[in-house]
């Protein structure tokens, strides 16, 4: 960079001496930067003398381009730090497993009306794909309800998320209270896609009653799980947080299973390895602080301690 600059120096002069006193230091020394810089690219001379001073070569008038284009990106680079620095600004990305998709969108906006500098790349998936998101170092915050274990993340509880079965409104189950999961494992069960995390809270509820599950449909997205329940295709486990509209309009039934529902948490997640420029931070202050307010309400509430489902 020095040997650039004393070459944009004398352009801008027409001379050693002159190029030497706008960038203090001594004529000397600005002629020895030419004559690297000249060396450095074969030694194809930059400048020529004319009457009106020294003038640039072709060769010159090449590297001075380049100059420009160099002294743009370090100033655009300087830019975007100072904004960073100050939170004017930024980019952060955010990953969302499926489930959450029902509340983090409004905690996002949120967060995108007090910084609207930011620039938030949005990553939905299941867990599986969350997780191997992270891992790549792809994500700077994911929510999740499933941390991973097999590499070191920061977590942090944003609020409960509890799991119910639901069913038709006129199924004959939706009648009955206290129900034996033994009853609801005889039913036709609609689960998620396997990396799903609802799928693996539903294999540890049935494993950890010593039940085997009966006839099972899989179906790769909570909306068609939703509509299928709702046509009589069978009962599903899933996450109340993304029914409360179908249960408020009478379109689906929470039946009243013994140990129901299982309350789980909805977590903040980062790599501790990955650096959280400000953008980031502020993301994580976000979420880790207000994320509650913006999960849905329900009716549903935990079983007493004794009641509840190992999970």
């Amino acid at each position: 960079m020095r040997q650039l600059r004393a070459l944009g120096a004398i352009a801008r002069t027409g001379g050693v001496g002159a190029a030497a006193e706008l960038l203090s230091v001594t004529p000397p020394a600005v002629a020895q930067q030419l004559r690297l810089l000249e060396d450095a690219l074969g030694g194809v001379p930059l400048f020529e003398r004319t009457p009106a001073g020294a003038r640039p070569t072709d060769a010159g008038r090449e590297v001075l381009a380049t100059l420009g284009r160099v002294e743009a990106a370090l100033a655009d680079c300087a830019a975007a730090v100072e904004a960073l620095r100050g939170m004017e600004g930024g980019r952060v990305a955010v990953g969302v497993v499926s489930t959450a998709k029902y509340f983090a969108p409004f905690a996002l906006a949120a967060f995108g009306r007090a910084h609207p500098k930011v620039e938030m790349r949005l990553l939905v998936g299941n867990r599986q794909q969350t997780v191997a998101a992270l891992e790549a170092f792809d994500l700077d915050v994911a929510v999740m309800g499933y941390p991973p274990e097999h590499f070191a993340v920061e977590r942090q509880v944003i609020g409960d998320h509890p799991h119910v079965i639901v069913a038709p409104p006129e199924h004959p189950l939706a009648r009955r209270r206290g129900i034996p999961l033994r009853d609801v494992a005889r039913e036709p069960f609609l689960l998620r896609e396997p990396g799903s995390g609802t799928r693996d809270l539903m294999r540890r509820l049935f494993a950890a009653a010593d039940l085997p599950a009966g006839p099972r449909m899989e179906i790769g997205s909570n909306e068609t799980i939703k509509q299928a329940v709702m046509a009589g295709m069978g009962v599903a486990l899933i996450s109340a947080h993304t029914i409360a509209a179908e249960v408020r309009d009478g379109r689906l039934a929470i039946l009243d299973v013994e140990g129901l529902p299982v309350v789980r948490q909805w977590f903040a997640v980062r790599r501790v390895e990955k650096r959280a420029l400000p953008a980031a931070q502020a993301l994580w202050d976000h979420l880790t602080r207000a994320g509650a307010l913006f999960l849905p309400q329900t009716a549903v509430r935990a079983p007493p301690a004794g009641r509840r489902r190992p999970c």
